[in-house]
């Protein structure tokens, strides 16, 4: 329950019943507990404002009446949706129209260097009030002042003072917590001759922020190393690090790679938001043809079950998935995983070192000594990690791996090339998931349409195959930034092995003839799953054609 929850039980408000039911939908949906209990009828805006002023010691003005004037960053702004009523060296009194989180009071404070006061206005005003002050773009870059040392940096201590200057520690803090509140998957901060770029990844689309003076490429690309741990007198070798944060009461992992190139040290920032993640398997979207014969493979006693795709498909949350379903008091579970992504309570997980030895192949040897009933492998990249993992299946173990091959019957060609013998690989697999990730449609402004015969062509269809059924694709709004998606979910196809394929395996049989074989048996490939997203209105034609 939240602070804002308790406080209008307190004072009669809301009835018990009423507050958890809005809790509830607040947790499922992330929609806010204003909307949702205003939404519902429990109560109106103005009461739920004078109940959050109450809470903050302050009042509820009428922001329409405030000579509000832009004088913190838009970037602080827009990410903490805050609007400045006023402000001096010492305190800046900001406008919300609900309870700030205090995390969000600690960055805001820290980016501001002044002391946080609130004020109390409806949400329409707020959000109007921001629109005329800042406008429709965002620059996160806005609060960073030149800094003038940067190009006097001459050895690793002067690298370590501009890291630690003001102007850049703000700067990199705002990139990050922008990075959180746009969903970004990854930051990319990458010097060229005469720029240097920063880009996010938000549906597996990147885009550009805009960029800061050339001259700050060093110290912030140093801070990031200084965060993560890494040396920043090393720029030669490239160095893997990572960075914990608290982000607006947000459990954030950032996993940091540096690569040297031309013109200077290229950074990428993977984001692992844990409170993001779907870990149950009823929430990473499974089609119900697949759902139940994945959900009967998983809680066998013996057999190794490999989940496929590129980099970035979802296999580690399929993974995540399984293993939470069939976590249990009486069962062992090992992971061994480069790096481990999410921590799972009742799951032992073994971070890779391969610097120093422990590979998956000798995880693996060792997990073996560790009498567990299940063990999942992060990736088999070689023949001795596949052995292993083929030995522990036999010895009556279940196995979870995954491997980057395009499709469910490429991993079968994959481990064969492995030089594993196919009769082990018949006796032992049980089953392969395919899957890609997909961006869905913006549910602000999908809009339906008619497929004509070249949209259907390059789908492989004919017109009378789906008739007057409507096609759909967004328009662009603001909602989505004029993308035309929003949020992302998975397609997938479900190889389980029988006998028939088995029989197939042990004979050799190419790729295509393990896919018909397949589909003979009913597999949908992900082309079909992806037809089914496209008809059920999720995704648009490119997308599809893009991933399949």
């Amino acid at each position: 329950m939240t602070p804002i929850l308790t406080d209008l039980i307190q004072s009669n408000l809301l009835t018990r019943e009423q507050a958890e039911a809005v809790f509830a939908e607040h947790r499922e949906q992330g929609r806010s507990i204003q909307e949702i209990a205003v939404e519902q009828g429990f109560i109106d805006e103005q009461t739920y404002l004078k109940t959050v002023a109450h809470h903050l010691n302050t009042t509820v003005i009428d922001l329409n009446a405030a000579n509000a004037k832009p004088v913190i960053p838009a970037a602080i702004a827009r990410m903490y949706r805050v609007v400045p009523v006023s402000m001096s060296d010492s305190v800046a009194v900001l406008a919300v129209f609900d309870l700030p989180d205090p995390a969000a009071t600690d960055d805001i404070s820290f980016a501001l260097s002044c002391r946080i006061e609130y004020v109390v206005a409806p949400k329409k005003q707020v959000e109007e009030t921001l629109l005329k002050l800042y406008g429709k773009a965002e620059d996160s870059a806005a609060p960073l002042s030149v800094f003038d040392d940067a190009d006097e940096i001459l050895n690793a201590d002067d690298l370590e003072h501009a890291a630690n200057a003001t102007p850049v520690i703000r700067f990199v803090n705002l990139v990050l917590h922008q990075a959180v509140k746009d969903r970004a998957s990854d930051i990319h901060f990458e010097p060229f001759e005469s720029e240097f770029k920063i880009r996010y990844r938000v549906d597996g689309a990147l885009y550009e922020m805009e960029p800061p003076p050339i001259n700050l490429a060093l110290p912030i690309i140093s801070r990031v190393k200084v965060i993560s741990g890494l040396d920043i007198a090393e720029s030669r070798l490239p160095q893997d690090g990572r960075i914990q944060l608290d982000i607006a009461g947000r459990s954030i992992d950032f996993r940091v790679s540096t690569l040297p190139t031309q013109f200077g040290e290229s950074v990428v920032l993977r984001v692992l938001d844990r409170s993001n993640v779907q870990l149950d398997i009823d929430n990473i979207g499974l089609p119900d043809d697949i759902r139940k014969p994945f959900l009967e493979d998983i809680q066998k006693p013996n057999g190794i079950i490999i989940v496929t795709g590129p980099t970035g498909s979802g296999k580690t949350t399929t993974l995540y998935a399984a293993l939470q379903r069939i976590n249990k008091i009486e069962t062992k579970t090992l992971t061994a995983e480069d790096p481990v992504e999410y921590d799972v309570e009742g799951i032992i997980q073994l971070p890779i070192r391969d610097n120093i030895g422990l590979t998956f192949a000798s995880a693996l040897r060792s997990f073996l000594r560790q009498d567990p009933d299940v063990i999942m492998v992060g990736e088999i990249r070689d023949l001795e990690t596949a052995q292993i993992a083929v030995q522990a299946s036999l010895t009556g173990h279940l196995v979870f791996s995954t491997l980057h091959t395009n499709d469910a019957p490429g991993a079968i060609t994959r481990l064969i090339d492995m030089e594993i013998e196919p009769y082990l690989i018949a006796s032992t697999l049980e089953a392969v998931m395919g899957q890609r990730l997909i961006r869905t449609i913006c549910p602000d402004c999908r809009s339906a349409y008619q497929p004509d015969e070249a949209v259907l062509a390059l789908l492989e269809l004919k017109k009378e195959q789906v008739g007057n059924q409507p096609f759909y694709h967004g328009t662009g709004c603001e909602t989505c930034a004029n993308t035309g998606y929003s949020g992302r979910r998975a397609i997938f196809e479900y190889m389980p092995i029988s006998d028939p394929l088995r029989a197939a395996i042990i004979d050799r049989k190419p790729t295509i003839a393990l896919r018909n074989k397949a589909m003979e048996l009913g597999m949908r490939t992900l082309r079909e799953d992806g037809l089914r997203c496209i008809l059920d209105g999720y995704t648009t034609v490119d997308e599809i054609i893009q991933y399949t």
